[in-house]
């Protein structure tokens, strides 16, 4: 066994055991309870979709979103995106339990989308735990991850070259990107709406 093959061979591993841990939330923000019974697993191939910009990542978010049917997971740095604000409040309005973590001195600038959603009752919280909390990711229904370079912002979808990777019925990625999410909301601290 060549020592390519086992690195590879312990990420597999590694996949298989993130696999079985169940993904939990204690917090009062997000128990478990708020969460809902974990997805039931796939029935389909696991599959990817990618898309860049101008024109093409934001569609692909926004089909995340909108697809969700139990949890959003979402961890943003530069947030000033309507579209996709707008699309977080009203899968939460359709019964999604939403939860975002974003960067605490993004959080604080005027345009930031944090402030809205907090104010629509979106559980947010800022991250000031890092000099940047950089992460663009969405975990949706414990089976699906949208990453990449993509700001929820204007300028990524219509000035910027960005990119926005979806994989979908993929719940060990999930379950990875799923612990990193939750250890940035740890490590937050509640955006209180208001009004």
């Amino acid at each position: 066994m060549s020592a390519s093959s086992h690195r590879w061979g312990s990420g597999l591993k590694f996949a298989a055991l993130a696999a079985s841990l169940s993904f939990t939330l204690t917090t009062p923000l997000a128990s478990r309870a708020q969460l809902g019974p974990p997805a039931p697993a796939p029935t389909q191939a696991t599959s990817y979709a990618a898309a860049f910009t101008p024109g093409q990542a934001l569609p692909l978010v926004l089909d995340t979103i909108r697809g969700a049917r139990s949890t959003l997971l979402v961890a943003a740095y530069s947030f000033t995106s309507r579209p996709v604000a707008t699309a977080l409040r009203d899968a939460q309005r359709r019964g999604v339990k939403v939860f975002v973590v974003v960067d605490a001195g993004e959080a604080a600038k005027a345009y930031s989308a944090a402030r809205f959603l907090a104010n629509e009752r979106v559980p947010v919280r800022a991250n000031a735990r890092h000099a940047l909390q950089h992460n663009k990711f969405i975990v949706a229904d414990g089976t699906a991850v949208q990453t990449g370079s993509f700001n929820y912002t204007a300028s990524a979808a219509q000035r910027n070259a960005e990119n926005v990777l979806v994989v979908r019925n993929a719940p060990a990625l999930a379950a990875q990107y799923g612990a990193e999410w939750r250890r940035l909301w740890d490590e937050g601290a509640e955006l209180p709406p208001a009004y």
